[in-house]
């Protein structure tokens, strides 16, 4: 098993990293553009190897013939936000990159599964689809792992319990107009609305819809990448293992929630295959419409391109 994760920034270095300590592959390849800056980080992480025991060899390369045979790739390259940025501030640019990384990708490793982690997530999906050529089962958007940790995350600090026994769930585009279903979301099963009311509910969907600004202006000079890494990871460990987790992705729509052609979260099956099933969980009348209204965002900034 060989993984490649482009971009050897903070999120793509972490991710690779995670990776390795993971030991599910024999070979991570870290690549950049930016000569030295890949080699570098590889063998920083692989000279921990002996003091956290894992095997698995770490490579960096500023040559895509170093990334050949790949299973996996994980796609974090791009401009990161800074403060006052939104997601879609980065389309053009990141649009340029992934979908140069992607031939490139596709250029040694016709088979690979991709996972898009550069912003706007959605978007940028589509653009390694359109570029690929690949089934859209084996493009897959990391994204509602992420949203989902972090509306996790904010309700154990407000209710002072462990993240562990809490399950979320968030669909739609990864953005300001996300849709956090707090009817899914319980602690130990019991439903949240049993435990905090209405109006602190919509503070925690508010600052969850808002996660990711938060911590680019509380670092003012990068963006978020502990976390992200954290879900990228997850994503590729349950493909490897062909594990079947059911975890909320980005993933292309073919009729599911009433929505055609764009990507969206929404709940999934990973596997061996990649993007093995999506699962259609009931919505309300509002969250249907929350999820039209995220919809429409995600094709209005899809619809700035020519793909």
């Amino acid at each position: 098993m060989k993984i490649t994760v482009v971009g050897a920034g903070n999120v793509g270095a972490t991710t690779a990293q995670r990776l390795a300590e993971r030991e599910i592959a024999e070979e991570i390849v870290l690549i950049d553009i930016m000569e030295g800056l890949p080699q570098g980080k590889a063998l920083d992480i692989y000279e921990s190897a002996p003091v956290l025991g894992f095997d698995t060899k770490v490579t960096g390369s500023n040559d895509y013939q170093t990334t050949a045979g790949s299973h996996i790739a994980v796609i974090t390259a791009g401009l990161a936000r800074k403060p006052g940025m939104s997601r879609e501030d980065l389309l053009q640019k990141n649009s340029a990159i992934v979908g140069g990384v992607t031939d490139q990708l596709l250029a040694h490793s016709p088979d690979i599964i991709i996972i898009v982690v550069s912003n706007p997530l959605d978007i940028m999906c589509s653009v390694a689809l359109a570029k690929s050529g690949l089934p859209s089962t084996r493009v897959i958007g990391m994204a509602g792992i992420l949203d989902t940790a972090r509306f996790r995350a904010f309700i154990a600090l407000e209710l002072g319990v462990s993240v562990r026994d809490i399950q979320a769930l968030v669909l739609g585009g990864h953005g300001d107009a996300m849709v956090p279903l707090v009817r899914y979301t319980t602690i130990s099963g019991i439903p949240l609305a049993d435990l905090l009311d209405a109006q602190r509910i919509d503070a925690l969907v508010d600052r969850t819809r808002k996660g990711g600004i938060e911590i680019v202006n509380l670092l003012k000079t990068g963006s978020a990448y502990y976390a992200p890494s954290a879900a990228a990871a997850e994503m590729v460990e349950a493909i490897v293992l062909n594990q079947r987790r059911q975890l909320p992705c980005s993933a292309l729509l073919s009729g599911e929630y009433g929505l055609d052609g764009i990507y969206m979260g929404v709940p999934c099956i990973l596997g061996k295959n990649g993007l093995e099933k999506i699962i259609e969980v009931d919505v309300t009348a509002e969250e249907a419409a929350a999820l039209k209204k995220s919809a429409d965002a995600v094709k209005a900034t899809l619809g700035q391109l020519k793909l």
